[in-house]
């Protein structure tokens, strides 16, 4: 029960970073930043990239609880 209340925890923060990694993509100062360097601003990956890792390793532990 304990970890599956983990998992789904850690799920929703991921889907939660998700969200907020691509409002930064879209924000005003990441335009700015790819047009002046070619590439986003470095919170916008980060936070993608740590939502993605935080919801695949979520629901890995989903599937080892059933």
């Amino acid at each position: 029960m304990n970890s599956r209340f983990m998992a789904a925890a850690l799920i929703v923060i991921g889907t939660i970073l998700l969200i907020f990694g691509v409002t930064a993509w879209q924000s005003v100062s990441s335009d700015v930043s790819r047009v002046i360097s070619g590439t986003p601003n470095l919170k916008s990956i980060l936070l993608i990239c740590v939502g993605v890792i935080t919801v695949v390793f979520g629901s890995s532990l989903l599937c080892k609880c059933k």
